[in-house]
């Protein structure tokens, strides 16, 4: 599913034009985007959280050059899926 197909979804279900539908889904998304980026996490009840992980530093290997390199440690963002989220997955959708 696509930002796009989120769009047509919500506007049809809740009768709104796209146009304002769209601005509210980049709205979204860029305050969570912005909120990671300062550092807080986003915590939505019942679907999960947004958060930001630490990956600690680790040496790495170019097997063309035959050489080693330090990779720093880093942050990156994440998203943990909601309890109540995982198991209504679980239990709706077949293993393929």
């Amino acid at each position: 599913m696509t930002k796009a197909d989120i769009v047509a979804k919500i506007s049809e279900k809740l009768g709104m034009e796209k146009g304002d539908v769209q601005a509210t889904v980049e709205s979204f998304m860029e305050e969570v985007k912005n909120s990671l980026e300062s550092g807080d996490n986003v915590y939505l009840r019942g679907f999960g959280s947004f958060i930001i992980k630490t990956r600690a530093e680790k040496t790495g290997r170019n097997i063309s050059k035959n050489t080693t390199i330090k990779i720093p440690a880093h942050n990156i963002p994440a998203f943990k899926p909601a309890k109540v989220f995982v198991e209504g997955v679980k239990t709706s959708v077949e293993v393929k």
